[in-house]
């Protein structure tokens, strides 16, 4: 259930490649779909779901294995994300959609883009990085930060974890907003979706495929495609600007925004903001 109820949202179980994903829906108009990362579930979205549902129909999945959506034992690398994304699209009768990825979702978005590029008629990328391509080298200087080794050693995380979760999943959410946290209900739906350590487990697995995910980029970004359709960057602490510079390269219409006193969880801590910058590219 929804950490708060939003009465224009439809919570809708859709069977998409294989797997069935929890999808809140709202609005009417051309899609735009959103793509959480870590540690977040459809919900990251909520103070932005109204603003865009005024002349959009926003789709809004749990990704494979995150929250409501369907436990699956592998396909957490950017590849199959992506493959579920446009089977999404293609579940819910769309023909084509703007695609909006964050965090983990960034490099999905990215795949689908160069991958179906009559499906993706714009594309936002936020705060993450495309795998090794030529950009970050700044954001990486002193190595990458400290969760990811963490994460990526399977089984460990979710073996120390549980009982601690709540905690955990805070240290995220507060950082995130450079500390002002999330509000209380939002918080417990996302220390909800990573409770237990089969959840964590699901949770921590785009991050052990992190290898697989980072070829994929590459492969894609040496095939001599590009992204053809209208590109926003958008960047905030810690990422910054390392995002653009690397898709800057790849891109045939780029636009790169850095919003300042921001944290990583953009959407929420910064929605107006984002908003601002979303709607006037959506409507170009």
């Amino acid at each position: 259930m929804p950490a708060t109820p939003h009465p224009t949202v439809e919570l809708r179980r859709v069977t998409a490649g294989g797997i069935t994903l929890n999808v809140a829906l709202t609005g009417e108009g051309p899609a735009v779909l959103l793509l959480h990362g870590f540690p977040h579930t459809w919900e990251l979205w909520t103070d932005i779901l109204d603003g865009l549902a005024a002349h959009h129909r926003v789709i809004a999945p749990d990704m494979r294995g995150i929250g409501a959506s369907d436990s699956a034992a592998d396909g957490y690398d950017a590849g199959t994300l992506a493959t579920d994304a446009e089977a999404l699209l293609e579940a819910l009768g769309e023909t084509s959609a703007t695609v909006v990825g964050i965090d983990a979702g960034t490099p999905p978005a990215f795949l689908l883009a160069m991958r179906r590029p009559e499906l993706v008629r714009r594309l936002v990328l936020m705060e993450a990085l495309l795998g090794r391509l030529p950009g970050a080298e700044g954001f990486l200087a002193h190595g990458a930060p400290w969760w990811f080794g963490f994460h990526a050693e399977p089984g460990l995380a979710e073996s120390v974890l549980p009982g601690h979760e709540a905690r955990y999943i805070d240290w995220f959410l507060d950082s995130g907003t450079l500390g002002h946290g999330v509000r209380p209900a939002l918080r417990d739906a996302f220390v909800r979706a990573h409770t237990g350590s089969e959840a964590l487990r699901r949770a921590f697995s785009s991050y052990r495929a992190l290898a697989t995910s980072a070829q994929q980029v590459q492969a894609e970004a040496d095939s001599g495609r590009r992204l053809t359709m209208p590109t926003m960057t958008i960047g905030a602490h810690p990422v910054g600007t390392a995002l653009e510079h690397q898709v800057r390269p790849l891109a045939d219409d780029l636009t790169g925004h850095l919003i300042e006193d921001c944290g990583h969880i953009i959407p929420l801590h910064r929605p107006d903001v984002l908003l601002g910058l979303l709607r006037p590219f959506l409507a170009t």
